[in-house]
């Protein structure tokens, strides 16, 4: 059985979370089809970085060491990814769909002459029956994305073509260690042999990352608000609730677009995946789209003028009322309760 490989995006030499989350669920799905699980890493000063990777269950580490390859260039990364899996012929490759995931898994795939995934949200293993041609295919990779504005989820797989490639998006996907003490193979790549002057034609003259000042994917308490909350200045009251909560505020897609809060906040399909212990979704009607990026926080409390607004599906308590009144009335006996 050929293996599953994941490309490890780095920042600072930091491996990023959802190349993480990657690995964790891949490490499930290389345990279901009794394979081993392989990583590329392509930076410079890597050392020790396996330190980072072996804990989630990497058998197999392939490491791109060079002061040329750090920060990220289209051309050299796809050089070496595509030599890289031309010699290995992986069954299954991962990525994250970041900016830099979105860039260069297409033009892996292309020179693969594969197929890719964008965005999926859930990946499985099963088999498949192509009743046109009367053939059976064992243990294909599932890549299970939102279609068609996401009011459709569909199930993609690449029975023929191979390796079969994905990018996921960040948070859908549960970071697990496998074992604190693993160890697997480290394979350095001598980046020469696939590199040429032709790969660093873009020079990179100034880099500036602004980090993000919002963290509601790591936020244990979500107050999310949909277009029902009605304005900016009635979202005042979410985040008087998450204050006291010690939690964040989130929105839908609808209430970014209508401007009441930055775009930092969106949960969904368009935005961050979260799965917070408690999500209190106010005014906030559940489109599939929405529920995908927050369908599994543990408790799940919706307020909503609707009794049957999709969200109330999926949550664990319904509250059918007037969020204008209905906050109030929460925050004031959180802070009798509280004293």
């Amino acid at each position: 059985m050929k293996n599953i490989f994941v490309y490890c995006e780095i920042e600072e030499n930091i491996i990023l979370d959802v190349s993480l989350e990657l690995l964790s669920k891949a490490k499930k799905l290389a345990n279901e089809l009794n394979c081993k699980l392989e990583a590329v890493v392509i930076g410079s000063n890597l050392k020790n970085i396996e330190k980072q990777i072996f804990p989630y269950g990497v058998d197999i580490l392939h490491i791109a060491d060079d002061k040329k390859l750090y920060p990220y260039l289209t051309l050299p990364h796809t050089n070496i990814l595509t030599n890289i899996f031309k010699k290995e012929e992986p069954n299954i490759v991962l990525f994250g769909a970041t900016s830099i995931g979105r860039d260069i898994a297409p033009r892996v795939a292309s020179a693969l002459k594969c197929g890719l995934t964008a965005d999926c949200t859930s990946l499985i293993i099963g088999d498949y029956f192509d009743r046109k041609n009367k053939k059976d295919y064992k243990n294909l990779l599932y890549q299970i994305r939102p279609a068609f504005g996401g009011n459709i989820i569909a199930t993609i797989i690449n029975p023929e073509m191979h390796p079969q490639m994905a990018t996921v998006r960040e948070g859908v996907m549960k970071k697990e260690i496998y074992s604190g003490n693993y160890s697997g193979e480290i394979k350095n790549i001598n980046v020469e042999n696939f590199l040429n002057e032709e790969d660093f034609i873009v020079k990179i003259i100034e880099r500036h990352i602004e980090k993000s000042k919002i963290n509601i994917k790591n936020s244990s308490v979500i107050v999310a608000g949909g277009y029902g909350v009605g304005s900016k200045e009635n979202f005042k009251k979410l985040f008087e609730l998450a204050n006291l909560l010690g939690g964040e505020v989130g929105a839908s897609r609808a209430a970014v677009d209508s401007g009441f809060v930055e775009h930092e906040r969106q949960i969904g399909q368009t935005g961050t995946t979260v799965r917070p212990k408690l999500y209190i979704a106010c005014g906030i009607s559940g489109a599939v789209q929405h529920r995908a990026g927050m369908d599994e926080s543990s408790i799940i409390i919706s307020i909503n003028k609707d009794e049957k607004a999709p969200i109330n599906q999926i949550a664990d308590y319904n509250i059918v009322g007037d969020i204008a009144k209905i906050l109030p009335k929460m925050i004031k006996y959180y802070k009798k309760n509280s004293k």
